[in-house]
């Protein structure tokens, strides 16, 4: 069987960030009233670190962008408390259900781990069941920006 997609790290110079910054603000960006595409490109560039907290993840099959996720220290703006997150994890629609995703989320526990981050967080408002399947548990169901969304939690460090 060949591997679905190669998953790399982004850099802020690929020409893949404004691929991936357009996804994630179609998708998220009545999350962050204001925030232009523009605005949302440089965030993204901002993010992609060289390693650890902060670093994005771009899902590749046969040259073209086909998902992302990222290892963000802030993805609630009203909750300083928890750091890091998983955030950002999109797979374009017509590669959904290969496992693109689970690979992506993959990637970035790796990466928290090798970082030396025992605990770190995400929030969704509808794939609960996928993260449940990759051993994160729910922490919280609240709402955010008009959206109901529930935090999960993920332990690296076996306790």
């Amino acid at each position: 069987m060949t591997e679905v997609a190669r998953i790399e790290r982004l850099s802020a110079g690929s020409p893949h960030v404004a691929t991936l910054a357009g996804w994630t603000h179609a998708t998220w960006g009545h999350l962050n009233p204001g925030m232009t595409l523009d605005d949302a490109i440089e965030r993204l560039r901002g993010e992609c670190g060289a390693g650890g907290v902060p670093s994005v993840f771009v899902a590749m099959r046969d040259g073209v962008a086909v998902g992302t996720a990222s290892l963000v220290a802030d993805d609630m703006r009203d909750r300083p408390d928890l750091s890091p997150w998983l955030a950002s994890v999109f797979v374009l629609p017509e590669w959904r259900g290969q496992g693109i995703a689970s690979s992506l989320v993959r990637r970035v526990e790796a990466e928290a781990r090798d970082s030396g981050i025992a605990l770190f967080h995400l929030y969704t408002p509808d794939q609960q069941a996928l993260y449940r399947r990759l051993g994160w548990r729910e922490r919280e169901t609240r709402t955010y920006r008009g959206e109901t969304v529930t935090i999960m939690d993920r332990r690296l460090d076996g306790v």
